[in-house]
């Protein structure tokens, strides 16, 4: 029997200049978010994922400790506390990653999960800190993730996130899948290049090896001043089977809304019994490796 899921996807260019005052680039890229998210309400999306730390531009395109200020804490900052008043009011569950602050000091770039109350369900932060040149400096600004792979109930389905350079390792993937994930969300960064090779690649071979829908974001356009590459866009989402069933364009602002029929999960198990054929009690080395 189908078990329908409306989700979309946000996309979205950098509308401040990067070099203004922090809380006018964070403001007035929140505001344009408001009118995409009413979109997607309007489309009648149960679950809305926003683009890696949304609300500015990709700043570790540079390594300046200016831009620790475009923190917040997680769940108690005015950002996280907006997209609660909008899940209550659209009654749509939404994925906002943020730039988090635990403590002075000591930062990580995390999504927090909202459920279509407005309640506040938790947080997944960035596991894999990629440090490569040109422009990916993000070890500078962030601490590798410490809370796992958590698994949040919506109560119509079971999500799991990963974000961006986690998508490049099947560990987590596989963890989240274990974990109970039928959809997992990735919100990105990511420019055209190498990586533009792997984006249709890798997360439909993460969605086949686990049996569960991968829905994947990036951002568009290019931010100066840094100008390290084309934000290529390209979200889409993925079914169990690796088939891309919905994609945005790869240069301009988009809201992608389509429905994923949770139902597929069981059927594709049922053929590719991966998990049951497993063999963990044989993968202990790969920790030690």
């Amino acid at each position: 029997m189908p078990r329908i899921v409306r989700c979309s996807l946000i996309q979205a260019a950098n509308v401040a200049p990067a070099e203004q005052e922090l809380s006018k680039v964070k403001s007035a890229m929140i505001e344009k978010h408001l009118a995409l998210i009413k979109q997607a309400a309007d489309a009648g999306s149960q679950i809305v994922c926003l683009q890696e730390i949304f609300y500015g531009p990709y700043f570790c395109a540079e390594q300046t400790t200016r831009w620790y200020d475009f923190t917040e804490p997680v769940p108690d900052g005015p950002t996280i506390q907006l997209m609660q008043d909008l899940a209550r009011k659209y009654d749509m569950a939404i994925i906002v990653p943020v730039y988090e602050i635990e403590q002075a000091g000591i930062f990580y770039n995390t999504a927090a999960v909202i459920g279509r109350g407005g309640e506040y369900l938790g947080k997944y932060r960035k596991t894999h800190i990629p440090h490569v040149a040109p422009g990916f400096w993000e070890k500078f600004y962030f601490r590798p993730g410490n809370l796992g792979y958590p698994v949040f109930d919506l109560g119509f389905a079971k999500i799991g996130v990963y974000i961006c350079y986690d998508r490049h390792f099947p560990e987590g993937a596989r963890a989240l899948g274990l974990n109970g994930a039928e959809i997992v969300f990735n919100p990105s960064a990511t420019v055209a290049g190498l990586s533009e090779h792997l984006w249709k690649i890798e997360q439909p071979a993460h969605a086949v090896a686990n049996g569960y829908f991968i829905a994947a974001i990036n951002r568009v356009g290019m931010e100066a001043p840094w100008n390290i590459g084309h934000f290529y866009g390209s979200s889409y989402f993925c079914d169990p089977r690796g088939q891309i069933i919905a994609q945005a364009s790869r240069d301009k602002d988009e809201v992608l809304t389509t429905d994923l029929d949770l139902s597929m999960i069981g059927e594709v198990r049922k053929t590719w019994q991966f998990y049951r054929d497993r063999r963990p009690d044989l993968y202990e080395q790969l920790v030690d490796l």
